[in-house]
């Protein structure tokens, strides 16, 4: 970025990661961010970023609809084009590319965002935030009563190896925190508290274990 040599910046954000106890729950990931750099006699350099996305372990398809579904009206006044761009973004970006599969079902991912005003960016910002819980909280509240057992929590704390996979190999935001010296702490607070791994390990054919790669394959849910 050519633009931002010789200015000061600021960046500020926030940031949530659930990782549910319950499998049948699934975690979830939102951000809203912001970057300016600055410097004298020039006008200030700035975007907005930011998105939701979902991680399930037992994919349920009525879940995924509403997930997709909220993102969707929640980008429809500023676009008929927002939701499948930003869509697309999200599958894009949380991909694991060494083990060729999906993080989980997507959702909204954007960075750069500074058109048309920045009124305008903030608005959509705003929208992606309050649009999360509405996304997530009904979600919980399907599953969190469903009995589970240790098959489960194992298959769980498994594929949460995705996710700090992801996390440590692909994510920018990691990186940039900690390149720009950022609070180690805060930045690998997204990490799961649990996590197991084994080798070469694969589900039962026809299990529901099994069927959660395809269930993460990319689609348009609604």
């Amino acid at each position: 970025r050519p633009e931002l040599a010789g200015r000061s910046f600021e960046a500020m954000g926030v940031s949530l990661v659930v990782h549910p106890h319950n499998p049948y729950i699934p975690t979830s990931h939102a951000n809203v961010r912001f970057f300016i750099a600055e410097k004298p006699g020039a006008d200030p350099v700035w975007w907005f970023g930011g998105g939701f996305d979902l991680t399930p372990y037992y994919g349920f398809e009525e879940d995924a609809v509403h997930w997709h579904r909220t993102a969707r009206d929640l980008c429809q006044p500023f676009g008929d084009n927002v939701y499948p761009r930003y869509k697309k973004w999200c599958d894009d970006y949380f991909f694991l590319k060494h083990r060729n599969e999906q993080r989980g079902i997507g959702g909204l991912f954007f960075d750069d965002l500074n058109t048309p005003d920045f009124d305008h960016c903030f608005a959509f910002m705003q929208a992606v935030g309050n649009g999360y819980t509405e996304a997530y909280l009904p979600i919980v509240e399907r599953r969190k009563a469903m009995v589970w057992g240790e098959r489960e929590r194992n298959f769980q704390l498994y594929r949460r190896g995705r996710y700090v996979e992801f996390n440590l190999v692909w994510d920018r935001g990691t990186l940039f925190g900690l390149q720009t010296g950022g609070r180690t702490e805060s930045i690998l607070m997204s990490m799961p508290p649990l996590v197991r791994w084994e080798y070469d390990w694969q589900p039962e054919a026809g299990s529901p274990e099994a069927a959660l790669s395809e269930f993460i394959q990319v689609r348009d849910w609604i």
